[in-house]
């Protein structure tokens, strides 16, 4: 039966019928794979912000050559920001579905591991940077 409102109980299927959870070990190692799915969903975001930003260019003194990048090296990053945002989006609807279980354990569980790892992997400095710090609720 599919739930509508939160309930709590040991007893959940997540994402596909083959992964029920019958017993309290089960139940919290399900738990503890959604901590964990989602403390990699933050940081795949970080990984992927530092790949758009790129490298700031360190001050070089004047006996140091500037170094051209080659075409080739915008390519490669605009591959890899492509892929992690492919990864990035498809964890996160993982994670929304996992959440539309309608088990409070499963909501609490993902929401630790969003507030761990945006602890852990990410801060302020990559908010007011990359935009984030606005007032707009859709920004």
């Amino acid at each position: 039966m599919m739930h509508m409102t939160f309930y709590w109980s040991r007893q959940v299927t997540l994402l596909f019928t083959s992964w029920r959870t019958d017993s309290w070990p089960s139940y919290a190692l399900t738990l503890l794979a959604c901590v964990l799915a989602s403390a990699f969903y933050q940081y795949l975001e970080y990984v992927r912000y530092r790949v758009r930003r790129g490298r700031k260019p360190t001050e070089g003194t004047a006996e140091e050559p500037f170094l051209l990048r080659s075409k080739g090296a915008g390519m490669v990053g605009k591959i890899a920001g492509g892929v992690l945002f492919g990864l990035s989006s498809a964890l996160g609807y993982l994670l929304m579905l996992a959440v539309m279980s309608f088990n409070g354990g499963v909501f609490l569980a993902v929401i630790l591991g969003l507030t761990v790892g945006y602890l852990v992997f990410r801060g302020e400095d990559d908010d007011q940077t990359a935009g984030l710090n606005s007032n707009y609720a859709c920004a």
